[in-house]
This record gives structure tokens, sequence and C-alpha cells, in this order.
């Protein structure tokens, strides 16, 4: 399990020392993530992904929930009222129409989510229109501190922001 540490850093250079610090530490390039303004010139920085900034994922779990619900019942009122085959209830329609509503809702709510900034970022938004610098690490649990701790003492001009505990260890 991973978790992702968030740090502020003031300005592009000094968020351009940390990357090249942390890479140091031997975290892989793909563990780091930056968020900066729009106009920020981000060359040199790992710069963060459409799953790190917006709110895809959780959008794809509701529609995936939501569609799957939506989908099942449909298919149970059509398996016991609306029969393909003789007069008993077809079961099989009412788990294709809700593997159909779920794939249906995750792929509709993806599509909203996608251009929804994330939640979890919401805090860090006055910062960064600030020209602040945001740094998310995601390192093993076994790290954290070591982490931290080198950050810290390399880089007194940042802020540590917290650690999220919940990050998937592929994106």
């Amino acid at each position: 399990m991973r978790r992702r540490i968030y740090w502020l850093l003031p300005d592009l250079a000094s968020a351009r020392r940390t990357m090249d610090d942390l890479l140091l530490a031997r975290i892989s390039e793909r563990h780091i993530h930056f968020v900066a303004r729009e106009d920020a010139d981000m060359t040199g920085l790992h710069q963060a992904n459409v799953l790190q900034t917006s709110d895809v994922i959780r959008a794809a779990e509701m529609g995936l929930v939501v569609g799957g619900s939506a989908g099942s019942l449909i298919g149970v009122i059509a398996a016991i009222y609306f029969p393909i085959i003789g007069d008993a209830p077809q079961w099989g329609l009412a788990a294709v129409l809700g593997m159909l509503g779920a794939g249906f809702g995750a792929w509709s709510a993806s599509m909203i989510g996608i251009s929804v900034p994330s939640q979890r970022l919401k805090r860090f938004t006055p910062m960064i229109e600030q020209g602040q610098i945001l740094l998310m690490v995601d390192v093993s649990s076994s790290r954290v501190q070591e982490i931290e701790a080198r950050l810290q003492a390399l880089h007194p001009e940042a802020h540590l922001e917290g650690v999220e505990s919940n990050v998937l260890a592929f994106p």
C-alpha cells in the first residue's frame, strides 16, 4: 500500500530541486506528481495527469454502482414481466442488463468526472493560483517518515501539507 505525501513549494526552481532530490532518494518519476497554474512552465517536472487532478475515478465508481443497480432493477422487471422464451422468468436477462448498466454508468459518469476538479486537491487551489507548486509523492508506508525528513532537511522553504493513506499502487 502506498501513501501520498502533499507538499507546497514556493516556486518552480524549488520544485525542480525537489524533483532531483526525490530521484536521488530512489523515488521513481512515475510516483512524483506536480500541479501548478495553467501558465506555469513545467519543463523538467513530472506533471500530474487527469487521474490525479480530476474526480474521474470517484465518478466512475459512482456510475458503476448506480448504473449496475438501475440495470439490474430493469433486468429483474424485464425478466419477470417480459420473458423472451416461454413464461418462466429469464434471470440471465437481469444479469446481462445489470452488467450493461454498470458499464454504461461507469463510462458516462467518468466522462462527467474528468471535467470536475479533484475534491482532494480543492483545498490547494488558492495556493496554486497564487503561484505555488503542489507536489504529490507516492511512497510505500515504510518510507513516509524517511522522505518527509529528507524534504524537511533539504527544502525548508517547502510546507508539508499532510499524508493520504488511500493511494492506488498502479496510477
